[in-house]
């Protein structure tokens, strides 16, 4: 039987982790200071947690003093909250959220985590990819490895999903994108029972492309599917994608970013797509960010975004096999 989290032998096989993992916010704390951000902290519990079609959230509630009660969420990303700040003016900003999310839990999962997100005004595509890789740069040594898997970060790889699949499912993902039947044909695959055109997507990236991806060097793998990008703005050069990345170091997927959506008529229809999709499959329903929407109608400045998990670059920092090793209790 394991030892609890708390025993003195358990915490000792931890603390050279966890001393690492110290270090690397501090580091992180530094490096987003010296470039103008503002470190803020927004609400854990909230009437919306997200609109991701797959993600389970944490229910609560709060009992006021009148006695009323309101049904809450833990939050799933600080993203709501923190494109608000950008409209008020916060300027470039940067918060350590603690997040969670129901069900979840592996060697590289865990339902309470911590991310990192940050955000920029007038931020694109390229400067944020350059600035993600000059952080990596700038609080991990220059090779890292974890989970037998060494990534030099002295360069990065820029890949696009359309040229991945090419690369590594031998499919044209565009010219199929929506018709599943003509996707798994492409990719030499048999179309499951049921399955469809974004369920077949995720099996060839699952199976055949993040396998291979973020090795030798970090990885950032751009230009999505419109369709697997809610919160991001299409590409204006083809609106078939849009202008997201994640980020892949040591075989890890270790973070996922925008060029941020700001049309409030766009992110209104997006939404309750979303929505849709996630009470086919029997996901939570909670209200629509009303708040979200009117802050974007008031007006969001241009601005990119990412979400980092910073509990798996904290395994990458320090060599840990499992999430476990670098959480305190």
């Amino acid at each position: 039987m394991s030892l609890p989290a708390w025993h003195p032998e358990s915490l000792a096989a931890r603390l050279p982790f966890l001393r690492r993992r110290a270090r690397l916010t501090a580091a992180t704390r530094a490096f987003f200071a010296a470039r103008g951000y503002t470190e803020v902290e927004t609400p854990y519990a909230v009437p919306t947690p997200g609109e991701e079609v797959h993600l389970r959230a944490f229910r609560t509630e709060r009992e006021y003093p009148d006695g009323s009660r309101q049904t809450l969420w833990l939050h799933t990303s600080p993203e709501f909250a923190m494109k608000k700040l950008l409209v008020g003016g916060a300027g470039p900003i940067f918060q350590l959220a603690r997040v969670w999310r129901n069900g979840e839990g592996s060697d590289l999962h865990a339902p309470e985590f911590t991310m990192l997100e940050w955000y920029r005004p007038g931020a694109g595509m390229d400067s944020l990819i350059e600035e993600t890789a000059a952080y990596l740069r700038a609080v991990l040594p220059p090779v890292v490895t974890c989970r037998g898997v060494s990534t030099d970060l002295s360069h990065v790889e820029r890949l696009t999903v359309a040229d991945a699949f090419s690369r590594y499912a031998g499919a044209d993902l565009l010219a199929t994108a929506g018709d599943a039947p003509a996707l798994a044909a492409a990719a030499g695959t048999r179309l499951r029972d049921n399955e469809t055109w974004e369920d077949l997507f995720f099996r060839l990236l699952l199976g055949h492309v993040e396998p291979r991806i973020g090795h030798a060097h970090p990885t950032f793998l751009t230009q999505w599917p419109a369709a697997q990008a809610a919160l991001a703005r299409r590409d204006p050069a083809d609106p078939r994608v849009a202008e997201r990345f994640e980020l892949f170091v040591c075989g890890i997927e270790l973070a996922n970013a925008f060029v941020e959506l700001t049309d409030p008529m766009e992110q209104r229809t997006r939404f309750k797509e979303d929505r849709a999709r996630r009470h086919a499959i029997g996901g939570g329903d909670w209200a629509l960010d009303e708040d979200f929407l009117a802050a974007l109608v008031h007006g969001m400045p241009p601005a990119a975004g990412i979400a980092l998990g910073f509990d798996r670059l904290a395994m990458i920092a320090a060599g840990a096999d499992r999430i476990t090793q670098v959480l305190w209790i």
